[in-house]
Order: structure tokens, then C-alpha cells, then sequence
């Protein structure tokens, strides 16, 4: 039991991390000389790194928002789950913790759905970039985390 335990905090940890590496780096979209990310836009000219803010438009911000809320609720349910550990009754489920979980995934669905459907196509060599995989990435093993949470009960 104590290596099942073992095995979800590290893929949760795992997951945190891909989530937070894939909300703060610059590589949603990258081509050629530009490369952009959900807070700004910067482009390689003359050997010089020149970035500016991204754009005020709804859907990036909507994007940013479900970004910074699933690694939150990610936080939040590892939290949880460290409590639950040692305060949950013999046999008890981590329901608390799924449920975090399991929004968690869903905020980091919808923010790379928007992302998906709505990002600019400003070069023609441009494509998605590391941290838009990365996003991809974390969904199902975030939704995966969420049900084995549900499934797993405390033992001695």
C-alpha cells in the first residue's frame, strides 16, 4: 500500500510540474523568429530578444485564467491529499482530492481547447510549440490521477 501511495504522489508531482512548465514557458507557439506563450509575444531579430505583452483579446485571457486555475486546484488536491493522508479514516476514500483533481484536468482541457482553436496564425512555418504539448500532456494523466484517486481507499 505504502508504494501505491508512493506512486501517486509522484505522478502527482509529476503532473504539477508539467502543468506549471507549461503555463510559465515561452512555447505555445513558436516559428522562425517568433515564439509565443500565454503571457507574451517575442521575436528574435538582429540577434536582439524583444518581447511585448500578449494581446488584450477575451479568449487568451480566458486561456490564462483556466491555465492558472488548474495548476491552483492541481496545488490544492496534492494539498488535500497530504491531509486526507494522515486525518481519513481506515477505508475512506479520497473523494476530496479527486474531485480537485478532476477539475483540475478539465480547466487545462479547456484552456488548450481555446488555445487550439483560437491561436493566431501570424507566421506560415509557425506551429504549436513544448508547452502546448505539455498541456495536451497533463490532461489525461491529470483526469487519470483524478479516477484513481476516487478508486483508492485509505488501509493500515
Amino acid at each position: 500500500m505504502l508504494l501505491i501511495l508512493l506512486g501517486v504522489l509522484i505522478l502527482h508531482l509529476i503532473i504539477l510540474v508539467l502543468l506549471l512548465v507549461s503555463t510559465i514557458a515561452n512555447a505555445w507557439t513558436v516559428g522562425g523568429t517568433k515564439s509565443t506563450d500565454l503571457w507574451y509575444s517575442c521575436l528574435t531579430t538582429n540577434g536582439g530578444y524583444h518581447c511585448s505583452s500578449a494581446s488584450n483579446e477575451d479568449w487568451i485571457q480566458a486561456v490564462q485564467a483556466l491555465m492558472v486555475l488548474s495548476v491552483l486546484f492541481c496545488l490544492f488536491s496534492l494539498v488535500f491529499f497530504m491531509c486526507q493522508l494522515f486525518t481519513l479514516v481506515k477505508g475512506g476514500r479520497f473523494f476530496f482530492t479527486a474531485i480537485f483533481q478532476i477539475l483540475a484536468s478539465l480547466f487545462v482541457m479547456c484552456g488548450a481547447i481555446i488555445y487550439t482553436v483560437m491561436s493566431p496564425d501570424g507566421e506560415e512555418d509557425a506551429a504549436f510549440g513544448f508547452a502546448y504539448v505539455l498541456a495536451w500532456v497533463s490532461f489525461p494523466l491529470c483526469l487519470g490521477s483524478g479516477l484513481i484517486y476516487i478508486v483508492l481507499r485509505k488501509r493500515e
